[in-house]
């Protein structure tokens, strides 16, 4: 399944991490925005193309030092049509560089709605009996909370076509308790609930790995919950978001690795994304800037998991 083949990039770049591409046009230098507003002034056209040249350098730079990239939706929608087009050329791009791609959209509905986005993002959509990639990325997060109704158009679109999903779980921003720590009758939190939900729906994929196709969102922000987690769901796969930036650090992710050192991917964006801002150093080189503070990541994480 999808996760085995992020499993097998981890484990040959020897490195549990994700770089998150949330490109806001702040955190692109100037020389990458002046071209693309020559070309095409400061219009929706204009920011797309400057965020997608800003990406190719990250991806260039990264791509044999990080398994994975996650493209966060919102950032790319947010240009219109031409910022969905970057973000679907993104994620071309990524996968001509041999990296695993997570879609970070969040999507939820029912039905037809629901099997319209699994398609979309990491199925294929038939057109007269011709079935063509939209997006085409490897993985896709996702709400559960609107229960299994939300869930199984994806889970079908997961076995057909080897892809997977991470479902939010426990959640890293600050108000997440306000309803993932609420109790239930039984006793369970509301967090604790979902991920055993995860465990059953992906149970009929379980690889020799170990891990199912039903990933979960586990915050780095919040790492007794993550040791918790681990222990009790064995078979799903972690995304880890709110390292660096959002103030998670290594020992904080270190829970959420199973005795192997596997079953978890952490998530750096803005950290890797504006490293050359951090460093100071010529705008130029901000894409070795990433590179470097990628590395850095790499080490400190791993030297805490072994």
């Amino acid at each position: 399944m999808s996760f085995d083949r992020l499993i097998q990039k981890i484990s040959e770049k020897n490195n549990p991490t994700v770089a998150g591409l949330d490109p806001k046009l702040d955190y692109i230098p100037d020389h990458i925005k002046e071209e693309a507003y020559t070309k095409y002034g400061k219009t929706l056209e204009g920011a797309a193309e400057a965020i997608f040249a800003f990406n190719k350098g990250l991806i260039d730079a990264l791509c044999d030092v990080v398994p994975a990239v996650k493209p966060q939706s919102a950032y790319y929608e947010m240009y219109g049509w031409q910022g969905v087009r970057t973000l679907a050329k993104t994620i071309e791009y990524a996968k001509q560089k041999g990296l695993f791609v997570i879609t970070d959209a969040k999507r939820n509905d029912i039905g037809a709605t629901m099997q319209a986005y699994s398609a979309a993002h990491i199925g294929h959509t038939d057109i007269e009996g011709e079935k063509i990639e939209a997006f085409g990325a490897d993985a896709l997060t996702v709400n559960g909370y609107l229960g299994t109704d939300g869930i199984k158009p994806l889970l079908d679109i997961c076995k057909a076509d080897d892809k997977g999903i991470f479902v939010l779980v426990k959640t890293s921003n600050p108000s997440s308790g306000e309803l993932q720590d609420k109790k239930l009758d039984d006793g369970q939190t509301v967090y604790r609930t979902m991920g055993d939900m995860c465990e059953t729906w992906g149970k009929d994929t379980v690889t020799a790995l170990g891990y199912s196709a039903v990933g979960a969102v586990v915050g780095a922000t919040y790492p007794e919950q993550l040791g918790e987690l681990r222990k009790a769901l064995p078979h799903t796969f972690f995304l880890v978001p709110g390292y660096g930036a959002q103030g998670g650090g290594a020992k904080d992710v270190a829970p959420s690795f199973d005795k192997n050192g596997k079953g978890a991917i952490i998530n750096s964006s803005r950290g890797i994304m504006c490293a050359w801002k951090k460093e100071n150093c010529d705008p130029h080189e901000y894409a070795q800037a990433a590179r470097r503070e990628a590395v850095r990541m790499r080490d400190e994480i791993v030297s805490c998991i072994g």
